[in-house]
């Protein structure tokens, strides 16, 4: 059996300008999956770099309100929201909210930084 706890993952920007802990990715871990997952923050007023992945991703909402920008298409997301991202899909979130926009991110093939294209 497996298990780690957030506290334990070390805290890292990534390029988008997130900050992250991945949970688990099995490029760096032994795991019998082909995806990755971490915890994304985003703070009160700000957004992440517009940027896409040549993989599918997911967000799903844990905690805070904000706005999820996907090629033309613009939603309002909260706690709760999945959010399917395509592969190539150009996109952004950012924190409408007044405390931290707290989401999982699933990606899948598991994320590469050489897979991620910062386009700002």
């Amino acid at each position: 059996m497996f298990v780690k706890n957030l506290k334990d993952c070390p805290e890292f920007i990534s390029a988008d300008g997130a900050v992250l802990r991945e949970l688990a990715n099995p490029r760096t871990q032994n795991f019998q999956f082909n995806y990755s997952l971490a915890q994304a923050i985003v703070k009160p007023g700000a957004k992440t770099k517009l940027h896409q992945l040549k993989t599918s991703e997911v967000y799903y909402i844990l905690e805070g309100k904000g706005r999820m920008h996907l090629n033309d298409e613009v939603a309002e997301v909260s706690q709760g929201c999945m959010i399917n991202i395509p592969p190539l899909a150009k996109q952004y979130i950012e924190n409408t909210g007044d405390r931290d926009l707290v989401f999982l991110c699933i990606v899948e093939p598991a994320w590469r930084a050489d897979d991620e294209k910062i386009l700002e």
